[in-house]
């Protein structure tokens, strides 16, 4: 018996990444940056949608000091605050004003996340590099190290269904 030809049909107007992307773009993004010649010492990765590619893009580039910093800007789909809110805990960043940081996220949208970012870790670090998944037009911030372009809404395989009913809890 054959089987029935798959009718969903993916929205036009969203760029869908599957699971196995993801490895594919970390080792990507760590190729441009060993071409680059830039050596971080440490990457920070982006909570929550930097958390998976932080830690892939870490792992291709055998840096073993990484860290995440949560900062709250979108609330659902094309949807944000008024501005990025660093949420607790934040990392400290003592004794690192000779490392070389990459800072990871999922995707440079408005650019305000990645900024807010910057901010905090200016003059706490040597140098400062991002890198993202995709990097859309309207980006304050040009990634220096960027996987795909677009200017569609992005669904991550991390984040395209709603959580788990029950899961867990927000804190205030």
């Amino acid at each position: 018996m054959e089987a029935a030809p798959d009718t969903t049909a993916v929205p036009t107007d969203r760029e869908v990444m599957a699971w196995d992307q993801l490895g594919v773009a970390a080792r990507h993004l760590a190729h441009e940056v060993v071409a680059s010649g830039y050596k971080p010492d440490i990457v920070l990765a982006i909570a929550r949608g930097g958390l998976l590619p932080g830690g892939a893009v870490a792992y291709a580039l055998g840096v073993k000091n990484s860290c995440a910093m949560n900062v709250e800007f979108y609330t659902d789909v094309d949807e944000r605050l008024e501005v990025p809110m660093v949420l607790p805990p934040a990392p400290e960043l003592i004794d690192l004003e000779h490392a070389q940081m990459l800072i990871v996220d999922d995707v440079a949208d408005t650019g305000r996340t990645l900024e807010v970012v910057q901010d905090f870790c200016a003059g706490k670090v040597a140098e400062v590099r991002t890198a993202v998944l995709y990097e859309k037009p309207q980006s304050l911030v040009k990634c220096d190290y960027v996987w795909r372009r677009t200017d569609r809404w992005i669904d991550f395989p991390w984040s395209a269904e709603p959580p788990v009913e029950g899961g867990g809890s927000a804190v205030a």
